[in-house]
C-alpha cells in the first residue's frame, strides 16, 4: 500500500495510506451488523489502510449520534495489527429526527468535539474536520472555534469539508499550519470542485474526495455507466473501481480518496488501486471523459 503525508513540521507529519476508508456505510441505510462492520474495518486495516473517515452525524437518527465513531473505534481496538491508524472525524452537522441540519456555532463545535472524544475513547482527535459551512454562523467564527480546540489540545490537526477556495484561504489564515486537509465531493461525474483540488495541491493541503465513485446510490452502477473508465478497466484487467481511484490519485500528490464500503471485499478491492498504473494516454482519456 502506498502512503501519502499530511500535516507539516509544525503540527507533525503523518504518513497515511493513499486510500482511506469512508466508514459512513457502516452506520446509515442498510448497514451491516456490528460483527460485519468490524470485519469491514479489519479487512481495510489488513489491506494496509491507515486512514478512516467518520463523523458524529453518521447514524440513522438523532437518537444515536456518534454511532459511526463508536463503530470505528470498537473495530480498530479489536483489530490484531499494530499499525498506527488515523481516525478523522467531523462535527458541524446535526440530526433532528432523521433530518440533517447544520450548526457551525463555536458552542456546538465545542460540545460536538467533547462528544466525539468520548465516542472514540481518545484524549485527542487526530484529525477533526468542520463538516459543512453553516449559513447562520460566520465562517470565521467556526474556524476560530476549530483553532481553539486545537490550541486546547483536544484535536491535533484541523480539516474542513465542503469548502470553496475563499473559505479554504480564510481557514488557512485563521488556523495556520494546523489546517491540513480539505474534504469535498469529487468523482468522475462530479468535477465542479476541480478548482478547489488544484488550490489544495498548490497549498500542500491533503484532498479527501468524498463519494469518489459518485455516491452510495451510484457506485453500484459505475461499471456499466462509466464509459471510458470501464474501457480502461478492461484494458488493465482490473475493476472499474480501482481505475477510478487510480485516476483520483493521479490528479495530484495530495489526493487521498476515501471510498465507502460495507463489505470486506469492497475495501480490499479499493485498496488495490494503489498498485494500478495508468499510462499517459489512459489518464488523458479519463480526464477528457
Amino acid at each position: 500500500m502506498q502512503h501519502r503525508t499530511i500535516g507539516n513540521d509544525v503540527v507533525g507529519r503523518v504518513d497515511v495510506s493513499a486510500i482511506g476508508l469512508g466508514a459512513m456505510p457502516l452506520s446509515v441505510g442498510d448497514r451491516p451488523s456490528p460483527d460485519a462492520a468490524d470485519a469491514v474495518v479489519h479487512a481495510a486495516l489488513d489491506a494496509g489502510v491507515t486512514l478512516i473517515d467518520t463523523a458524529d452525524a453518521y447514524c440513522l437518527d438523532a437518537s444515536e449520534v456518534g454511532h459511526n465513531e463508536r463503530t470505528v473505534a470498537r473495530a480498530v481496538r479489536s483489530w490484531g495489527g499494530s499499525a498506527d491508524v488515523l481516525i478523522a472525524t467531523k462535527g458541524g452537522h446535526t440530526r433532528e429526527g432523521t433530518e440533517w441540519l447544520l450548526d457551525g456555532s463555536p458552542e456546538h463545535l465545542r460540545r460536538a468535539c467533547d462528544a466525539s472524544l468520548e465516542a472514540l475513547g481518545v484524549d485527542a482527535i487526530g484529525l477533526y474536520q468542520f463538516h459543512r459551512p453553516d449559513p447562520e454562523t460566520p465562517w470565521a467564527d467556526s474556524m476560530g472555534a476549530m483553532k481553539d480546540l486545537c490550541d486546547a489540545g483536544k484535536i491535533r490537526m484541523i480539516g474542513i469539508s465542503n469548502a470553496d477556495v475563499a473559505q479554504i484561504d480564510e481557514a488557512r489564515a485563521i488556523c495556520g499550519d494546523a489546517l491540513v486537509s480539505v474534504q469535498n465531493q469529487f468523482s468522475p461525474g462530479f468535477r465542479s470542485s476541480a478548482g478547489e483540488l488544484a488550490h489544495c495541491a498548490q497549498a500542500g493541503l491533503a484532498w479527501f474526495p468524498w463519494s469518489p465513485f459518485g455516491g452510495m446510490g451510484d457506485a453500484g452502477s459505475l461499471a456499466s455507466t462509466a464509459g471510458e473508465f470501464a474501457a480502461v478497466a478492461d484494458e488493465l484487467g482490473v475493476s472499474v473501481y480501482q481505475v477510478t481511484l487510480a485516476w483520483h490519485l493521479a490528479q495530484a500528490d495530495v489526493v487521498i480518496p476515501i471510498p465507502g464500503a460495507s463489505k470486506p471485499r469492497s475495501i480490499q478491492d479499493s485498496a488495490g488501486a494503489t498498485e494500478v498504473t495508468l499510462s499517459s494516454d489512459q489518464l488523458s482519456r479519463l480526464n477528457a471523459a
